[in-house]
């Protein structure tokens, strides 16, 4: 039996704070975590706040492109 596309994805979440800051040479790296989404029910880009290491706080972490 052929499979069809999964609706459950792995994405990637990126701290927002530590890109930006990241340019400016402040932070000493990039906090990233791994989940899954479900395809159907978001199709746009995934937002959660998440505790970031690097900047001891709680921030948005965004989906980026594999």
């Amino acid at each position: 039996m052929a499979k069809g596309k999964n609706v459950r994805v792995r994405v990637i979440l990126e701290c927002t704070s530590c890109v930006q800051n990241s340019i400016n040479k402040k932070s000493t790296g990039i906090s990233r975590y791994i989940t899954q989404k479900n395809r159907h029910n978001t199709s746009g880009r995934l937002e959660l706040r998440k505790f970031c290491r690097y900047c001891h706080k709680h921030t948005t972490h965004r989906e980026i492109k594999k």
